[in-house]
């Protein structure tokens, strides 16, 4: 099988990593469920800021937001292991800039994700995302970005969202915790 994986705010809590980040810079404590219920990706709103300052904000700490110690979403190093394994092939595609790519990849693999030789892709923006996408003919696919799920329709493979308050308007089979994909997919983790 053939399953590729977005990475920010589908593998890893980026969104909620950045939001800390953000309360230790500007020296508040805004409290998490702010972030919670934002019903769009940025987070500058949780915090007071007004759309150029998020942005300045996020380029500051776009190093630490990204290359520190940003957490995967419980069970999804141990779920991507299991299927790698099993013999699965996973690939990574990610919109992170081209300047972030060998750090990504390293940051990936220290992390625990199985990373393999030609299955790590980056430097593209979200809509160019269904060229790599298509071209790899995957079997399933997972992301969070309501921008990236709607390019994916034509697409003749199993497309799930992972669950973020931000996506909720889209009508499309959702994964709320990597602790389920195995059963999701019917695999058995002892196979």
């Amino acid at each position: 099988m053939k399953l590729g994986f977005d990475i920010d705010d589908t593998l890893i809590n980026l969104r909620e990593h950045a939001f800390h980040l953000y309360n230790r810079r500007l020296g508040t404590q805004v409290d998490i469920a702010r972030m919670r219920e934002l019903n769009c990706i940025p987070i500058h709103e949780a915090f007071g800021l007004i759309a150029e300052e998020g942005k300045r904000m996020w380029g500051e700490l776009r190093e630490e937001i990204y290359f520190s110690d940003c957490p995967a979403y419980p069970d999804a190093v141990e779920a991507l292991q299991t299927l790698d394994r099993q013999g699965h092939e996973i690939y990574y595609i990610t919109a992170r800039a081209q300047g972030h790519c060998d750090k990504t990849l390293e940051w990936l693999t220290a992390a625990g994700f199985p990373v393999r030789p030609g299955r790590f892709f980056c430097g593209m923006g979200d809509a160019e995302k269904v060229h790599v996408i298509r071209d790899l003919a995957l079997d399933y696919y997972f992301d969070d970005k309501p921008a990236v799920i709607d390019t994916l329709a034509a697409l003749a493979m199993k497309v799930y969202i992972r669950d973020q308050p931000y996506n909720r308007h889209l009508d499309a089979p959702r994964i709320h915790s990597w602790g389920e994909l195995l059963s999701l997919l019917n695999i058995s983790p002892l196979e």
